[in-house]
């Protein structure tokens, strides 16, 4: 039958890749045979394991090497990537490599060149700088192509010949997250895993950049506040979200409503016309032309956006179909939206992802494996879409977003109430 032979190379047990491979090969109905393996002794010692996969059928095995592939299994193999020209700008070649999010390499020239922003569901483009070809010792570069920045003459990488990704590593320094391991629950010890959440935050602010994703739910919920002072006090340094969040954040501490109902906790009831308060905000939000020109003349003077403004913090509203206005910050052009957002990604260390689903999402496409990844919302559901998609490094607490914002800023605010928590002290990463 024909075969492949593959190779998984790292952490492969405790991150579950193996049992993630061999389950893949059953279900295609494909046989295997492991021909070589080396198990790490160790914590810090990788594992090295060669695998035949063969199959009766080519299509199966063709497809299996695409899917064995972006679970870390490389082709063995000494071959330089292919490379195919562009021909019409926007369209890729139709064989092009899709990649993953996980460390990449492409050789080229007989070298492996790294990858320098891993961004999943884009293709590769090879450059040589100074060049307009392919050149004897030229110094070739790889970056990750969305398919609508493709234009004509670039080359891209087609096909799995010559590239090969790093297998997914599970950080051990603590075992909290350990009970988030499993499918995502309302059955989780959120206090002690909320007081992780604040540690990781707290370890990526020296070097990189936290990231808010929120929905709308973040302001009707009452936990705007929480995010606002989040950001005020230095915790969040980069905001995405859409129309309805910065418009329901600016009604709620301009008009005191959200949708229209009284946030005040004096009133039950919606407010007698509030059900047009946020258009109300919008057009004023338009008639001075930015949100930062509001918050200068005084019409914005608290909230998430208002935050984002006074520390200088980026932040990128992207539009829908369904937005009223919009405010004039937001992208109506989602691939600009996503443009703007790739700008900011590369520097991110965690990513907060904040009752939020279609944005969520979106900026986990761009997010590199390595990037800590909380997904946080009351909907089950919700909470496990990025894994679904790719995102594997995402981890999902199932709790209501407010509450969860108040106790990340307590924990936060007071590093010793955390401290009562299992020590964290890191640890090396497993087998």
């Amino acid at each position: 039958m024909p075969s492949e032979t593959f190779e998984l190379v790292g952490h492969v047990i405790d991150s579950l890749t193996l049992p993630k491979v061999l389950d893949l090969v059953v279900a295609a109905g494909a046989d295997y045979k492991i021909t070589e393996m080396e198990i790490g002794r160790t914590n810090v010692d990788p594992s090295k394991l060669k695998i035949e996969v063969s199959s009766d059928d080519i299509g199966t095995l063709a497809n299996l090497c695409d899917l064995l592939h972006a679970q870390g299994a490389n082709r063995i193999g000494d071959q330089d990537a292919l490379l195919e020209q562009v021909v019409s700008d926007g369209v890729l070649p139709r064989a092009f490599y899709s990649t993953t999010n996980l460390e990449t390499e492409v050789r080229v020239m007989g070298t492996w060149v790294r990858l320098k922003y891993p961004e999943m569901d884009c293709a590769i483009r090879v450059t040589f700088p100074g060049t307009g070809g392919i050149p004897e010792g030229a110094d070739p570069k790889v970056e990750a192509l969305p398919m609508h920045k493709a234009r004509t003459g670039d080359w891209v990488v087609t096909g799995d010949s010559g590239v090969r990704v790093a297998t997914p590593e599970r950080d051990r320094r603590s075992s909290a997250f350990e009970f988030m391991a499993s499918d995502a629950s309302s059955e989780k010890p959120k206090s002690l895993i909320i007081s992780r959440v604040a540690q990781r935050v707290r370890e990526a602010t020296p070097e990189g950049k936290v990231l808010a994703v929120c929905g709308p739910a973040v302001i009707h919920t009452g936990a705007g506040p929480y995010v606002a002072k989040l950001i005020r006090d230095g915790w969040v340094h980069a905001l995405f979200a859409g129309n309805g969040f910065a418009t329901h954040d600016i009604e709620s501490n301009v008009l005191g409503t959200s949708l229209g109902v009284s946030l005040s906790g004096t009133e039950d009831s919606a407010v007698l016309g509030g059900h047009s308060n946020h258009l109300r905000v919008i057009n004023v939000i338009r008639r001075h032309g930015s949100i930062a020109r509001a918050v200068e003349a005084g019409y914005v003077r608290s909230g998430v956006m208002f935050e984002c403004v006074q520390a200088g913090i980026p932040f990128v509203l992207g539009g829908s179909v369904r937005d009223d206005g919009p405010l004039p910050d937001v992208y109506t052009d989602t691939v600009k939206a996503q443009d703007a957002m790739r700008e900011i990604v590369p520097e991110v260390k965690v990513a907060l992802m904040l009752a939020s689903t279609l944005h969520a999402i979106a900026t986990g496409n761009m997010l590199a494996a390595n990037v800590e990844t909380f997904c946080v919302d009351i909907n089950q559901a919700v909470v496990t879409k990025l894994a679904d998609r790719g995102s594997h490094q995402a981890l999902g607490i199932v709790t209501d977003v407010g509450l969860f914002a108040a106790e990340l800023l307590s924990f936060l605010d007071d590093p010793a109430k955390s401290s009562t928590s299992p020590t964290s002290t890191p640890v090396a990463k497993g087998a």
